[in-house]
């Protein structure tokens, strides 16, 4: 079967004065439809930049990402655009979700942002915010949440519109573990019932012992 997602001597590096900084080293992996990979390693290892590249919010210095076969180094920033917007679904450590829109508002928006519309997919709304348990909740604003549901309507933001792929950066890491059991259950849920790829940047072993595959990073080397 061919890959979702692959990519092929993949190095980042930043210009530091006169010095160039390597982050990304040359990283080659593939990743299967309906995987749930957890990526690891020490702070300053890489993973946030692997996690922006794979979402083509950075491009690489060198190397392929390929996401069905189509090159994210080699497209346009419109293209990129694109595939990002159709294919890739974010869930971030800090929620990242307007503080002026509701539950629901925060979804129909990204349904705009996706489809150019509102109120599109509105049964896929509702059963997303039945899967997540948002239903009574999709009234409130994000202050009125706990930190657990508002990660969880930031999963449902990242799902509503069936991405083929969800990068998860750091997901727990702002809550407590009862929440943090909560949110990776519901991530296990979406994989294996829903076949929902994810690939999910964490320091905590217990969210990557709910994944099917472990990559272990260390100074811009994958070494496992």
């Amino acid at each position: 079967m061919k890959p979702i997602l692959s990519t092929i001597d993949l190095k980042k590096s930043y210009k530091v004065g006169k010095l160039d900084v390597q982050v990304l080293r040359g990283l080659s992996f593939d990743v299967a439809e309906g995987e749930f990979i957890a990526i690891m390693g020490p702070s300053g290892c890489g993973k946030s930049t692997l996690l922006h590249l794979l979402g083509g919010l950075l491009s690489p210095t060198s190397g392929s990402i390929l996401i069905d076969g189509e090159d994210l180094a080699k497209v346009s920033d419109a293209r990129r655009t694109d595939i990002r917007r159709r294919k890739i679904g974010f869930v971030f450590q800090r929620f990242n979700l307007f503080p002026t829109l509701s539950a629901e508002g925060n979804l129909k928006l990204a349904e705009k942002i996706h489809t150019g519309q509102s109120g599109k997919n509105s049964d896929n709304r509702r059963e997303v915010l039945r899967l997540l348990k948002l239903e009574d909740k999709m009234h409130h604003k994000p202050l009125e949440l706990s930190g657990g549901e508002q990660q969880r309507v930031a999963l449902a933001r990242a799902i509503v519109n069936g991405p083929a792929i969800i990068l998860a950066d750091e997901p727990t890491g702002n809550l407590d573990s009862e929440n943090s059991q909560i949110v990776l259950e519901m991530f296990k849920e979406l994989n294996e019932k829903f076949g929902q790829t994810i690939i999910m940047i964490t320091h905590n072993p217990e969210a990557a012992a709910v994944c099917t595959r472990t990559i272990q990073m260390r100074d811009g080397h994958i070494v496992n």
